[in-house]
C-alpha cells in the first residue's frame, strides 16, 4: 500500500473575455469613465478575464486564490504593465517598481527603517504632527480634509526620511500639489497607455511633467544638503552610508539613494492621506462607529494629550475603522504585473511579456469574501471576527515577498493620526450629497472638504473627556460599488 497521498485536483477555472472593446482604445473608456463599476463588472466573466488597454491585451484576476498565486510568483509575475511602465518615469528603479531580482538586495537595506521597534519610535512624532493639525483648526471651520492629511502625511514622511532637511511649510506644500498633480495623470497614461498622445504639449500634460521633474529636484536638494552638512540617524543617512559602501556591502549608486527616496515619499505620503480622508468621511456617516472610536480615544488617553507606543495595541477599534477603511475604499485598487516567461495560468496559456491586472477594490467587495460589502463594519476586523478566507482576500498592502515594506508604518500613522483627530473634533460633511470618491492612480477623496465640530467645550488641544453625540442629520453615504461614475479628470 503506497504511502503516497493523493494530489488534491485542480481546481477549475472559468476564462472569459470582458465586452465592449473599443478599436484603438479598447476598454479605454471604460475603465477611464466608470472605473470602479468596470471592474465588479469582470467576475461576472470569468475568474480571468482578458481586457483590452489601448491595442494592447491583458487580463484581469477576479479570484483571490489566484490572486495569491500570481502575488506569491514573483518570479514568473514581476513588477510590470503600463502602470510601472508609467511609475518607472517618476520613481526609477527604487523599491515600489524594481524587478524581482533587486528586490530582496534593496529590502534588505531599507527593512530595518520599517522594523516595528523603529516604527514605535516614530510614534510621538506621528502624535506630534496630527496635534499640530487639530490645532490649526476652529469650531465652525470648512476645512479641506483632503488637502490636510496629504499635508500631514507629507510632513510625516519627509521627518522620518530627511530629518530636517525640507523646509517643513514651502517644500511640504510643494511637494503635496505635486503629487496630487502626478497621481491624476498617472491614471489616464495606465488606461490609455499610448504614448503619443502624452507627448502632445497639452496644458495637462505639461503640468504632468512640471510637477515630476519638481519632486525630482526637491529630492536632489535635501541629499546635496545632507552631503554638505552632518549625518542623521534617518533614512536619507541609512542611504548615504551605503553609498559609500559603510555597511560592508557594495555601494549603492548616487542614482539609486535617489530613486528609493522618490519611491518613499510618494508612496509614503499619498496612500496615507486617501485612508485618513476616507475613513473621516465615512465615519461622519456612521456615527455608531464614530461614537465608538470616540469612547475607545478617550479610555485610552484617559486625560493625558498624547498618544505614546504603548497605547497603539489598545486602539484596537481605531485600528478596525482603519482596516475597514482600507477593505472599503483601498487606496491602491489596481495594479498590474507582468509574465516573464510563457506560462499556464488558470487553464490559459498566457505568453512572455503579457499584462495581468488585479484589483483590491474588487476583491475586497467579493460578497463571498465580505457579506454585505458597500456596508462600513469595523467590527469585522475585531479579534476572533476574523478568517484565512478573509484574509486572502484583503490585500490593501499586497501579498508575498513584495508586500508593501512600509505596511507596519503606514498601519501605525494612520491609527495615531485618527485617534489624535477623534481626540478632538468631530468632522461633518456640509449639506448636501457625498461626492463619492473618483479614482485615479488611486482610491480616495481629492477634495474633501467637512466643518469642524469640538467634541467638548474646551478650546482644541484640551484634555479630551466623553462627550455624547450630537443627534444631527448625516448625508447619505455613496453606493462604494458605483463611486467614480463622474470620471477621473485630468484637465
Amino acid at each position: 500500500m503506497s504511502g503516497t497521498v493523493p494530489k488534491a485536483p485542480e481546481r477549475h477555472w472559468s476564462v472569459g473575455t470582458a465586452p465592449g472593446i473599443f478599436p484603438f482604445l479598447g476598454h479605454g473608456i471604460a475603465l477611464f469613465r466608470q472605473p470602479l463599476d468596470f471592474v465588479n463588472s469582470l467576475p461576472a466573466h470569468g475568474d480571468l478575464v482578458e481586457i483590452r488597454l489601448g491595442p494592447r491585451r491583458a487580463w484581469v484576476v477576479c479570484h483571490p486564490e489566484l490572486v495569491q498565486r500570481m502575488l506569491r510568483d514573483t518570479r514568473t509575475f514581476d513588477k510590470g504593465g503600463p502602470l510601472y511602465e508609467r511609475l518607472g518615469a517618476l520613481m526609477g528603479d527604487g523599491i515600489v517598481t524594481c524587478p524581482d531580482a533587486e528586490h530582496r538586495r534593496q529590502r534588505r537595506l531599507l527593512q530595518p527603517a520599517f522594523r516595528p521597534a523603529r516604527v514605535a519610535e516614530h510614534t510621538e512624532l506621528m502624535a506630534e504632527e496630527a496635534e499640530s493639525l487639530c490645532h490649526g483648526w476652529r469650531a465652525g471651520q470648512r476645512v479641506g480634509v483632503s488637502a490636510d492629511m496629504l499635508g500631514l502625511t507629507t510632513r510625516v514622511i519627509s521627518r522620518v526620511l530627511f530629518s530636517d532637511s525640507l523646509d517643513a511649510g514651502t517644500t511640504a506644500a510643494e511637494i503635496r500639489s505635486c503629487l496630487a498633480t502626478v497621481v491624476r495623470g498617472l491614471f489616464v497614461r495606465t488606461a490609455v497607455p499610448v504614448d503619443a498622445l502624452f507627448r502632445v504639449p497639452t496644458p495637462a500634460n505639461r503640468r504632468y511633467r512640471h510637477a515630476v521633474d519638481r519632486v525630482h529636484a526637491i529630492v536632489d536638494a535635501a541629499i546635496a544638503e545632507r552631503r554638505r552638512g552632518v549625518p542623521r540617524d534617518d533614512l536619507l543617512g541609512t542611504l548615504l552610508e551605503a553609498a559609500r559602501g559603510d555597511n560592508g556591502e557594495a555601494a549603492v549608486t548616487d542614482r539609486e539613494v535617489h530613486d528609493q527616496l522618490v519611491s518613499l515619499l510618494l508612496t509614503g505620503a499619498e496612500s496615507p492621506a486617501l485612508c485618513l480622508a476616507s475613513a473621516l468621511g465615512l465615519l461622519a456617516v456612521h456615527p455608531e462607529a464614530e461614537r465608538r472610536l470616540h469612547a475607545e480615544v478617550d479610555t485610552v488617553l484617559d486625560g493625558r494629550r498624547r498618544l505614546v507606543p504603548s497605547d497603539l495595541p489598545r486602539l484596537v477599534y481605531t485600528r478596525s475603522v482603519v482596516t475597514e477603511t482600507l477593505r472599503h475604499r483601498p487606496p491602491g485598487w489596481l495594479f498590474t504585473r507582468v509574465t516573464t516567461r510563457e506560462t499556464d495560468f488558470a487553464g490559459c496559456r498566457l505568453p512572455r511579456g503579457s499584462t495581468v491586472l488585479y484589483s483590491p477594490y474588487l476583491l475586497h467587495h467579493d460578497p463571498t469574501s465580505f457579506p454585505d460589502p458597500d456596508r462600513f463594519l469595523p467590527d469585522r476586523w475585531l479579534p476572533r471576527q476574523d478568517s484565512p478566507a478573509r484574509r486572502d482576500a484583503m490585500i490593501p498592502f499586497a501579498a508575498g515577498s513584495r508586500k508593501c515594506v512600509g505596511d507596519t508604518f503606514a498601519m501605525a500613522e494612520t491609527t495615531v493620526a485618527l485617534a489624535t483627530i477623534a481626540a478632538h473634533w468631530r468632522l461633518r460633511h456640509p449639506p448636501g450629497p457625498v461626492e463619492p470618491p473618483r479614482p485615479g492612480a488611486t482610491l480616495g477623496p481629492r477634495s474633501l472638504v467637512m466643518t469642524c465640530e469640538p467634541r467638548a467645550s474646551e478650546p482644541a488641544g484640551a484634555p479630551p473627556r466623553a462627550h455624547a453625540p450630537r443627534a444631527t442629520a448625516t448625508p447619505r453615504a455613496a453606493d462604494s460599488r458605483s463611486a467614480g461614475d463622474n470620471g477621473v479628470d485630468d484637465t
